[in-house]
């Protein structure tokens, strides 16, 4: 199957609550944000771009290479702060640009490309990836997104908490819990693909008050009435830093390759 054109775009802040500084991290031997653009490269995305807040990782990119440019340090998510660099790259409105999060060191390229070709064949404005939860833990983990969906693979809401909320079984957990093949429990994974056209209307929509709440920036699109295409894909990938539990896990798989 021929692989349309698509870009790579990277959002990069400097700021992280829970892991200072974490972008220019050192794994093995490399910035925490080159080695995610070093990931994203192995796609088949036509370019790749750091989109930053801070001098110090658009420094760090361009001694390694790779292209980075600054923004706005007030954007209120990723997608704003790519938002902006769309309007600056002069793409086509139908073009499309694949939101990796910049955390992501260890992402698997053949996701970043089976995401940007669902969503030339779905022909999505906004699109993104799921994969089936499959243990206990994950469920009640509210760092752990999931997402319901409607008979057409689109998202009808997302959430922090269990949803679907299994009645006769999460209330009775303790005793011999079992999910039920048709629960069909989702968790999200933070990746997101949009046309051009979508993310120069992006920014002008309104923040949604769930968007505040469960912080989590796709929720403006299903609040101001926007179809947000869910991909299950059965590719799960290694999970981010976060925390400096993460950074350990992502340096101790980086030594043994």
């Amino acid at each position: 199957m021929k692989m349309n054109k698509f870009t790579v775009v990277i959002p990069a802040r400097m700021q992280s609550t829970r892991l200072t500084d974490k972008m220019t991290l050192d794994l093995d031997g490399l910035p925490l944000i080159v080695r995610t653009a070093m990931q994203a490269r192995k796609s088949n995305a036509t370019s790749v771009i750091v989109a930053t807040d801070h001098n110090s990782i658009l420094d760090i990119c361009k001694a390694h290479g790779i292209d980075a440019v600054m923004t706005s340090k007030d954007h209120h998510s990723g997608t704003d702060r790519i938002a902006e660099v769309a309007s600056n790259l002069g793409l086509a409105p139908a073009e499309i640009i694949v939101n990796v999060q910049g955390d992501e060191p260890l992402i698997d390229p053949n996701l970043i490309n089976n995401l940007a070709q669902f969503t030339f064949t779905k022909k999505a404005e906004f699109a993104t990836i799921a994969h089936p939860i499959m243990t206990q833990d994950e469920i009640f983990n509210p760092n752990v997104v999931k997402v319901v969906l409607d008979k057409d693979s689109n998202a009808l809401y997302f959430s922090r908490s269990p949803i679907p909320f299994y009645r006769d079984g999460f209330t009775n957990i303790a005793n011999n819990f079992k999910l039920p093949s048709q629960l069909n429990l989702l968790r999200h994974i933070g990746m997101y693909a949009y046309s051009v056209a979508f993310l120069n209307s992006y920014s002008e929509m309104p923040v949604s008050p769930l968007e505040s709440v469960e912080a989590l920036e796709q929720l403006r699109v299903l609040y101001n009435g926007h179809k947000v295409a869910v991909l299950i894909s059965d590719i799960i990938p290694e999970g981010g830093v976060d925390t400096a539990e993460d950074l350990q896990r992502v340096r101790q798989i980086l030594s043994k390759k």
